[in-house]
């Protein structure tokens, strides 16, 4: 079954501001799918939608078969949503907090108390269950979040921008935890974020977003495929004082003296490039990616768009 699908959507606001321009999309049940896009590219827009929050121009919008126009109750009760701005009651204990919320959805107050027991611990945050909202920091806001999200076992998770200003440890966190109910439970994942290693290495489809259009769709992998080169900052054995030339690689020398970065272009391994340093006299010791190769194609794409909106 399509867990999400998207048809021709379109939002405009009163002041002429064209948000989505007839969108299309598809999400199968159990991905993990990301939607990516720079700042104003309608990514919230088009969350804002799905779950009812924004009143779309025109298209459609089903969830699990529910059409968004005709059984918006049942739309609602299929989506879990992680907003990106803190908004449940910061006054509230944070077990009352998931409670009421599973009372909203039509949970019986046994099953609601053992669920927000279970999901406060899975999360964290039971020695925190009767401190009030805002007396939590960020991270475990995030997490307070996810567990309100997620206490009426929502077949699909939407976040949008969820760990936004949470700290490394945390973040891991609540990937492995989201990473294990995407394939134990077969929870569906909507996923917007800013951190682009993480769409790379948590999800299997990506959709890129600009100016309210889809400008590329299709798997993580595919994706990668079509990258034109990735850059590499290699730790090497011996200081060298200037870049040696191996084409169709590009070395270039960089602040520290036993430091090159070099662009492994399409088509061509790191083993070439190691090959091609060695004749040359240059011994590597270790490597690392620049940036993350689905932002360097990221970057690429929105850039490209740019120029064709011009």
């Amino acid at each position: 079954m399509t867990a999400l699908c998207i048809k021709n959507l379109v939002k405009t606001y009163d002041n002429d501001v064209h948000a989505l321009r007839g969108i299309n999309l598809d999400v199968n049940e159990g991905d993990f799918f990301a939607l990516l896009g720079p700042n104003g590219a309608g990514k919230s827009t088009a969350i804002g939608i799905i779950s009812s929050l924004v009143n779309k121009t025109s298209g459609t919008v089903t969830v699990f078969g529910h059409d968004l126009d005709t059984d918006i109750v049942g739309v609602k009760s299929c989506i879990g949503l992680v907003p990106q701005e803190f908004n449940f009651n910061g006054f509230e204990p944070i077990f009352n907090t998931i409670t009421n919320v599973a009372g909203y959805n039509g949970i019986p107050p046994r099953e609601a108390r053992k669920r927000a027991e279970h999901y406060l611990k899975r999360l964290d945050l039971w020695d925190k269950r009767r401190s009030t909202g805002r007396e939590l920091s960020g991270g475990m806001k995030r997490r307070l979040m996810i567990a309100r999200a997620l206490v009426h076992e929502p077949k699909m998770l939407i976040l949008d921008e969820p760990t936004a200003g949470v700290d490394i440890e945390i973040r891991r966190s609540m990937w492995e935890y989201l990473t294990e109910i995407n394939s134990e439970n077969g929870t569906s994942i909507i996923l917007t974020t800013h951190y682009l290693e993480e769409a790379e290495s948590l999800c299997r489809n990506v959709a890129i977003i600009d100016r309210g259009e889809i400008i590329e769709n299709g798997s993580v992998a595919d994706l990668l495929s079509q990258a034109m080169q990735e850059t590499f900052i290699l730790n090497l054995y011996e200081p060298v004082t200037e870049a040696p030339t191996i084409e169709p690689f590009k070395v270039r020398l960089c602040s520290e003296p036993n430091q090159l970065e070099v662009d492994v272009p399409k088509g061509h391994s790191v083993s070439d490039m190691f090959q091609a340093l060695q004749s040359k006299g240059v011994v590597v010791g270790s490597l690392r990616n620049k940036s993350n190769r689905l932002e360097e194609f990221f970057l690429r794409l929105v850039n490209q768009s740019n120029k064709d909106s011009q």
